[in-house]
């Protein structure tokens, strides 16, 4: 089931400076009132007043550290109370996080909103309905079938180039295709029809973009626009980011960018059944209907409703958001949670256990206030960089290949030159033409991240860097918030003219070797 298994410093004196972080942290971060304890608008609780176990989420820490974990955050609500906030280096949180395919339940809920609104009638809509003045290739009696409902469960019956089926991979070749094109929508529409609608399930990135594209005809803006307008600024959600084709569609099957203090708020008003202080912001009959089982053979051992995953029968009226990489808003409505996860591929199921281990009681636990003080310290450690190590003397090819751009051959990440700048010291930079656009990349040498932005996706970057031989430098590139972690292996032959790179990305989205050769 994807919550549990998807396919991503002790002596003294530190923890008296630990201490006194930690107090002031709490101090900017929290604000006591006459009803209670509040951190940026969430009321907070101690694991023991909601029935958990602070020392089995400090093996939460113990466990990321021990065995290096990519994870980046994890909250747990309870109750309403917002119990954990931790946040993992390199990310931390004034970042927003890539919550890839977390983004499908959204569009599906704005579908539900848009009915909610009278503008899309029922899901009986044929698709073919919304784009009357287009002309669509493989038009037959199939394709004339399709409806909303068909694209919310993820059988479309179209050819989408896989019979892909775990959110936690997001390999998609019409997607790439799709993307490539000077008209999504179009190039959508056109996919071929290879089974009855409603007849077979397949995780297809194009049925959610098409669903954006409606969101956009019937609303009078994009989805980010209806997002924005109907949920989140009722629900104080307001730093977001959200890419869009050519035509100013948001991009339906991913790439959201939220922080995840606000997908914990989207969790408690699905957890509420739409209600959010007074006011109905969803109908709830629409999220009773978009997080029942409508699929039950997906291919794995969960079930799918309206763009929402529902895990084994273990788990009784649990649904999920899921994204690649670790990315999950988690609702138990049975025992009032919520958790949120966001990482760069890792598998969660290996930290939900301590959090399932920690749930004594469905009431207050006895205090224990040694536990939580160690709960609150791990919190802090782990928003904390590595020491600086010594620089190694750097190898002769280090200033044979400093200030050269390599020009290199096609590759599945879109980069088509490379330059690196070496000055013998504890930092050196790099330069890539990246999908076209110039890309600097700070890189530390002394085993600490250096960070910079990436215009890609204009969040933060982290990057650091080691000679492993004497013509061959790695350079670890991660992009943190956006999931992506590249270990990029440049092997420079002899007179450092060429050079021969090794990609792998960490969630398995590239791994493959391209070269390249010096231009000045």
């Amino acid at each position: 089931m994807p919550w549990v298994k998807d396919t991503a410093f002790a002596v003294k004196t530190r923890y008296d400076a630990m201490a006194i972080t930690l107090l002031c942290y709490c101090l900017a971060a929290c604000v006591s009132t006459a009803q209670g304890t509040f951190r940026n608008d969430w009321e907070t609780a101690s694991p023991e007043e909601v029935g958990l176990n602070s020392t089995d989420l400090v093996q939460i820490f113990d466990f990321v550290r021990q065995r290096e974990i990519p994870i980046h955050s994890v909250q747990i609500v309870r109750e309403g109370k917002l119990v954990l906030d931790a946040y993992f280096y390199p990310y931390d949180s004034k970042m927003r996080h890539d919550v890839a395919s977390v983004t499908k339940s959204i569009t599906s809920t704005l579908i539900g909103l848009a009915i909610q609104k009278g503008v899309i009638q029922d899901l009986q809509q044929p698709l073919l309905s919304f784009f009357p003045n287009r002309s669509v290739a493989n038009r037959d009696a199939r394709k004339q079938k399709l409806t909303l409902e068909h694209l919310l469960t993820m059988q479309a019956g179209w050819d989408c180039g896989t019979q892909l089926n775990d959110p936690a991979i997001n390999v998609d070749p019409r997607l790439a295709e799709m993307r490539r094109s000077a008209d999504w929508i179009q190039t959508a529409l056109d996919l071929p029809m290879v089974a009855e609608p409603g007849t077979r399930f397949a995780y297809c990135n194009a049925n959610c973009h098409l669903l954006s594209a409606i969101v956009s005809k019937t609303t009078g803006t994009n989805a980010l626009g209806f997002v924005r307008r109907e949920l989140f600024e009722p629900l104080g959600i307001r730093d977001v980011a959200w890419p869009t084709d050519p035509h100013g569609h948001n991009h339906g099957w991913g790439d959201l960018q939220l922080h995840p203090r606000d997908m914990a708020r989207l969790g408690q008003l699905f957890l509420q059944r739409g209600r959010w202080g007074d006011r109905q912001l969803i109908s709830e009959q629409w999220l009773g209907e978009a997080t029942r089982i409508r699929v039950e053979q997906t291919g794995g051992n969960d079930r799918y409703g309206y763009l929402w995953w529902i895990p084994g029968e273990n788990y009784p009226g649990v649904f999920e958001a899921v994204g690649r990489g670790g990315q999950r808003i988690t609702v138990w409505p049975a025992k009032q949670l919520v958790i949120v996860f966001t990482g760069g591929g890792f598998e969660t199921g290996d930290v939900v256990k301590f959090i399932l281990k920690a749930m004594k009681s469905d009431g207050p636990l006895p205090a224990n206030g040694e536990a939580a003080t160690r709960l609150q310290k791990q919190i802090v450690a782990a928003t904390k960089a590595p020491l600086a190590q010594p620089v190694a003397k750097p190898p002769a090819m280090a200033a044979r290949v400093s200030g050269k751009t390599f020009k290199v051959s096609a590759n599945n990440l879109g980069v088509s030159t490379l330059r690196l700048r070496f000055d013998d010291s504890a930092e050196a930079q790099a330069e890539l033409l990246w999908n076209g656009q110039r890309v600097p990349v700070r890189i530390g040498l002394d085993s600490v991240e250096r960070f910079s932005t990436n215009p890609l996706v204009n969040l933060p970057q982290a990057a650091k860097g080691e000679w492993v031989g004497e013509n061959t430098f790695v350079l670890r590139l991660d992009l943190v918030g956006a999931i992506n972690f590249y270990r990029l292996k440049l092997t420079f032959p002899d007179d450092g003219k060429k050079v021969v790179v090794e990609l792998n990305e960490r969630t398995g989205l590239n791994n493959e070797q391209f070269s390249g050769e010096a231009s000045n």
